[in-house]
């Protein structure tokens, strides 16, 4: 597709998670052995988590060619199953992230996909799915050689950008590009002015090499939600302690020091023999609501209750979360917001 035509002027950045949405992008489980016996459980609480997003905003739900029946016997009428080829389910990580300009004019910034460092083969449909949703939407594509995963920062639509050295800096990624080059092309794609580096994910993150989205995530400029750990025998402890070091001295592209909202609950629950950890960091603030995976644990209503004090303007959802932790994420990175065209930033 060709470029539209946009003013020397124009400024494209990434918006807020908190800006109005056009839909939420999602993709149908495809990859069978991947589940582990829990193919099925996956479906059916994509399912569940795509319901309750399509009670705020639209959904288009990503299947692959002969599956959107399924989709459509599962899933409410706001979701649209739309076929493309994908080999998995993250489209945090695998789907485009959108900028938009002063105008509100948009472009679908297209990043290099190489399935959390080569962990999971094949992923080139998942490498190409970016494009193809970009042309069904009608968003010129903008593309970038750098890997890189939504689920890796956290942005406040005012030109910060938080992220971790644990997964930016991992030679999986990117063993060519320094720092300072990794740096450059995160301002120039997503039009950040200041890049704050968290240095660690949570200690049981081992797919994405350490998200941020398990472990801090913006909720309003100059506010974050951190993860913290209060157990010193926790392997956690020590990490999201150099976290919130990093947090409580920087500053944003405002000059700003930071609120930070700390998120103590960190529930470890059983299933089917396998310990898990839910983090409910890792929620997805949609038009109006905020989808949190919940695990079955008494800490989800203290979760809950923290997170409706900070989107008081918001309706705060549960959703499963078991069957996505043993994944490996939660409804943030299953999700990729489509911001809506036209609306200022």
């Amino acid at each position: 597709m060709g470029e539209r035509e946009v003013p020397a002027t124009s400024h494209f950045q990434m918006p807020a998670e908190w800006e109005p949405h056009q839909a939420c992008l999602m993709a149908w489980p495809s990859r069978e052995d991947f589940w582990l016996g829990h193919f099925g459980a996956a479906k059916q609480d994509y399912a569940d988590t795509a319901n309750a997003i399509a009670r705020f905003e639209p959904v288009i739900m990503a299947t692959n060619p002969g599956q959107a029946q399924e989709v459509r016997d599962r899933c409410d009428s706001g979701v649209e199953a739309f076929e493309v080829p994908i080999n998995d389910s993250w489209t945090r990580d695998s789907g485009p992230i959108v900028v938009k300009d002063e105008y509100g004019r948009r472009k679908g910034v297209d990043f290099a996909f190489n399935s959390w460092g080569e962990r999971h083969k094949p992923y080139d449909k998942d490498a190409a799915m970016s494009a193809h949703v970009l042309e069904h939407l009608g968003i010129d594509r903008l593309g970038s050689e750098m890997v890189l995963e939504g689920g890796s920062l956290t942005v406040d639509g005012e030109g910060t950008l938080i992220t971790t050295e644990q997964c930016l800096l991992n030679p999986n990624r990117n063993p060519d590009m320094t720092r300072e080059q990794i740096e450059a092309e995160l301002r120039d794609k997503l039009g950040v002015k200041e890049i704050i580096w968290l240095r660690w994910g949570h200690a049981e993150d081992m797919e994405t090499d350490g998200h941020v989205d398990g472990v801090c995530t913006y909720v309003r400029p100059g506010v974050v939600i951190a993860q913290t750990c209060t157990d010193p025998e926790n392997p956690n402890f020590d990490l999201m302690a150099a976290n919130m070091e990093v947090l409580r001295s920087a500053k944003d592209a405002a000059g700003r020091s930071l609120e930070v909202i700390e998120l103590p609950q960190f529930p470890y629950v059983d299933y089917e023999g396998d310990e898990l950890t839910v983090s409910y960091a890792n929620f997805y603030i949609a038009n109006g609501g905020v989808i949190v995976p919940f695990a079955g644990h008494p800490f989800d209503e203290e979760a809950k209750s923290l997170l409706e004090g900070a989107f008081p303007d918001h309706e705060v959802v549960g959703v499963p979360g078991r069957v996505l932790s043993f994944g490996g994420g939660g409804p943030h990175c299953v999700t990729q917001q489509i911001p809506l065209e036209g609306e200022s930033r």
